[in-house]
């Protein structure tokens, strides 16, 4: 097949025109990060795209957050989260390869698994139980910006954040931003909210074992939030307690 010399020049303009697209919207991006080290971000892409599915199904927002400073936040609840999220959070550059490759290799065969399944039992086949080695970075760098879709591109743009979050903002500043914003319960968001919505109590007063169950909550928080007080959730905290001295916070 021959190609026109005119469709070759259009084949190069589109190009030309994806890449500065591409460069343009990373450039966003790079200006709304650099803009959160002064200005609290109010809300996150999970956040907006939880209350629209909450006002959906309840016919009205269902929203608990309160921002509050990073010294009214209670180092328990810092490294509780460290200890039981991303261990290295203090030490690594905001990607854990080492912990993306050994998930990759765990999901490969949780698929594996589910796929000999179904070919036994095709009307029971099941979900696969797929795990992430995302760090807290990655966990905030995809929450703020981008939809919940999996897909390798958008991975790819996690990263791309991920860099960002880390160059512009610091750990400090990265921690705090997590904390004020990740999900603690159905329309609970926040230290804050989650502190009061648990215990009855603000941020800074979280005991150790109090942080630590908030902290168990964190990979499934709607489900724990049915049982908060189930034996799995005291045990992993008694768990994080333990861990919890040895944390380095930024």
């Amino acid at each position: 097949m021959k190609f026109r010399p005119g469709w070759v020049s259009h084949l190069w303009r589109l190009l030309a025109l994806l890449l500065l697209s591409a460069l343009a919207l990373q450039l966003v991006f790079a200006l709304r990060i650099g803009l959160m080290t002064v200005v609290d971000p109010q809300s996150t892409a999970f956040q907006r795209s939880e209350a629209w599915q909450l006002l959906t199904e309840h016919g009205r927002i269902l929203w608990r957050q309160d921002w509050v400073a990073d010294d009214r936040i209670s180092n328990h609840l810092k490294r509780a989260v460290i200890a039981s999220e991303d261990a290295g959070f203090a030490d690594h550059s905001g990607v854990e390869w080492d912990a993306i490759e050994k998930a990759w290799e765990r999901n490969q065969r949780a698929e594996e698994r589910a796929a000999r399944q179904a070919q036994r039992q095709p009307e029971r086949a099941p979900q696969p139980k797929l795990v992430g080695g995302s760090t807290i970075t990655q966990q905030l760098a995809k929450n703020l910006l981008l939809s919940g879709e999996r897909t390798v591109l958008r991975k790819g743009q996690e990263l791309l954040l991920t860099l960002m979050l880390e160059t512009l903002l610091g750990k400090q500043r990265i921690l705090e931003i997590y904390l004020n914003n990740v999900e603690w319960g159905e329309g609970v968001f926040g230290a804050q909210a989650a502190a009061r919505h648990y215990f009855r109590v603000d941020a800074a007063r979280l005991s150790p074992l109090q942080a630590a169950r908030l902290a168990v909550m964190l990979p499934a928080p709607k489900r724990f939030e049915k049982r908060p007080g189930s034996a799995y959730v005291a045990g992993r905290a008694a768990t994080i307690v333990a861990r919890m001295g040895g944390v380095e916070l930024p």
